[in-house]
């Protein structure tokens, strides 16, 4: 390929190096120049111009791209169409991302002009997810160089998303009295947000003292026989044999011969390996008892945030070998962010070991609001938040998501039908807001929720209960970014909201400092013109489809997959 200005009359057939503006349209960079093109730019007094003249054994940017995607497995991934030298790719499901770091490498050093980037290895991905770019730099490359690395991908893949595949799990928690219920009732939910995304479900869960041989004794229950959840009902259907048992211990493993380790034994296992190189996380355990795994969850595991746990499950969810190997391999990359809730977070410093005064943390209070009438629902009298999804009713299910979320408080704004959907949400720990005024309009539920946060909130997080797409995945990603604004230089005052292909959706974070302004609204409006009218940051998070997922008709309930109950 031959790249330079030439004179404008010996540029027909050659490949346009930047882009043009005419005066009617704009000859893009990478196109074939035409005689019509030549007379364009000669009518707007060029003489010259920048391109690309292929030699014979040359191949146009796109069509490399093309050449080299091809000899990529496609399983569970799809491909973009080439464009500007461009080819993404996507993960098709839910899964985990793998990657041979050796394999891209080779591919990287055929040739400086064709690149391929991709996500670190093991990386848990959605559907939908960019997975890897292939870019090729000028507007042409030699074909038998674009061949040679194409080779090097066909050889064997360099990198492939395994499926996440349904397990069923059994959870055992052990109690001691320094432990409240609700820490146990809260790991319960944020192990069930962690298997949602896979399929997953927990199948029983026993509470049991914190012995070696009450907790074998419910291993052995657990994988042997299953039985009905302990404490369910008679008639009751009985539990699954689970594919993986997780015990929470109520005081954590500081030795392989301590409780849970020695439990497994004595259950008639073998421990695997005890420790990880990976924090928060150190504290893993991981047995095996026949085609069952065990693993010992480190307390960090009670958080949300990411930590050993994570890459553990995440591998045995997507059907990984996961042994003694492959945990001591894990400590390149392995130090992640702190967990400042855990018991003995890493100290902070600095560099000459002076201490530095951590930045307080954000408070975000979550509301979700439930006081709507569902007009649109029809003269049956159905209540869209009853629709049941699952056998859950909607209500319950996007508000035990915000729960998952955060270990701060829940707020439910109920109004229409107060009964009826503070019955859906029983058992939950919650705090309600009744909106006598809803039929009013969202205004109203909009105030009552934030009457209800405390005044030492620095911004309300709100969610439509309709919104069955959401995950706490979503909302802990927008909580985040909320906190990353959160430095002097913003001093929190950012709203954060959900957005999909660059559209505005639900859920959003509002900072305090637009909080005088939601309690002047009135009517049936949300808070879209205090955002726009509030001279403030404004954060994007996109969230994928879920962000313009709301329910409002029967139909739309249907299509979602719900079932109208009541």
């Amino acid at each position: 390929m031959r790249f330079g200005p030439v004179p404008l009359a010996e540029a027909e057939g050659s490949v346009l190096a930047h882009a043009v503006a005419l005066p009617d349209r704009r000859l893009a960079k990478g196109r074939s120049l035409g005689a019509a093109d030549i007379e364009a730019l000669s009518a707007i007094g060029m003489g010259e111009i920048v391109v690309a003249r292929l030699d014979a054994e040359d191949i146009g940017e796109d069509e490399a791209a093309t050449l080299i995607a091809t000899r990529i497995a496609p399983d569970h991934m799809t491909l973009s169409p080439a464009s500007t030298g461009r080819l993404n790719l996507h993960a098709a499901v839910d899964g985990l991302f793998v990657a041979t770091r050796a394999r891209v490498d080779r591919f990287n050093r055929v040739d400086p002009a064709m690149t391929l980037a991709c996500l670190a290895d093991h990386v848990a991905v959605r559907a939908g997810d960019m997975v890897a770019t292939i870019k090729i730099i000028p507007l042409a490359v030699n074909r038998r160089r674009a061949e040679e690395a194409a080779a090097i991908l066909g050889e064997a893949p360099a990198f492939a998303v395994k499926p996440f595949l349904a397990h069923t799990v059994s959870l055992i928690a052990t109690t001691l009295p320094s432990l409240k219920p609700q820490v146990m009732d809260k790991t319960r939910r944020v192990l069930d947000d962690r298997l949602r995304r896979s399929g997953s479900c927990l199948v029983r869960e026993s509470r049991v003292a914190h012995r070696e041989d009450a907790v074998a004794d419910a291993i052995r229950r657990a994988i042997d026989d299953p039985g009905a959840e302990p404490g369910a009902k008679p008639g009751a259907e009985p539990a699954e044999r689970p594919k993986l048992v997780i015990v929470f211990g109520a005081s954590a493993v500081t030795d392989a011969d301590d409780v849970i380790p020695a439990a497994i034994r004595l259950a008639g296992g073998t421990v695997d390996h005890v420790g990880m190189p990976v924090d928060p996380g150190n504290l893993l355990v991981l047995g095996t008892i026949g085609d069952v795994r065990i693993i010992g969850a480190p307390g960090c595991a009670r958080s949300p945030k990411e930590n050993g746990f994570d890459w553990v499950l995440d591998r045995l969810i997507a059907g990984e070998t996961v042994g003694a190997t492959e945990i001591t391999g894990m400590g390149v990359g392995g130090l992640l962010a702190e967990i400042p809730t855990r018991p003995r977070p890493r100290a902070r410093g600095k560099v000459d070991g002076s201490e530095e005064k951590a930045r307080p943390r954000l408070i975000v209070r979550s509301v979700v609001l439930a006081a709507g009438q569902a007009s649109r629902m029809g003269s049956a009298g159905h209540h869209k938040l009853l629709a049941e999804f699952d056998g859950v009713p909607l209500v319950r299910r996007t508000t035990e998501v915000a729960l998952a979320a955060s270990a701060a408080p829940v707020t439910v704004v109920t109004g229409h039908r107060e009964a009826d959907i503070r019955d859906a949400l029983s058992g939950l720990d919650l705090v309600f807001a009744q909106n006598d005024d809803f039929a009013s309009g969202m205004a109203s539920s909009l105030i009552t929720g934030l009457d209800s946060i405390g005044a030492e909130a620095d911004g309300m997080l709100v969610l439509l209960a309709d919104m069955p797409g959401v995950t706490a995945d979503d909302l802990r990603r927008l909580i985040a970014a909320f906190e990353a604004h959160g430095s002097e230089a913003h001093g929190g005052e950012a709203v954060v909201r959900a957005v999909y292909g660059g559209k505005r959706g639900n859920p959003v974070i509002l900072p305090r400092a637009l909080f005088p302004a939601l309690r002047r609204l009135e009517g049936d409006v949300g808070a879209r013109h205090v955002i726009e009218n509030g001279n403030l940051p404004v954060v994007d998070v996109d969230i994928g489809p879920a962000a313009h997922l709301d329910l409002d008709t029967p139909d739309a309930i249907a299509a979602a997959g719900g079932v109208l109950r009541g």
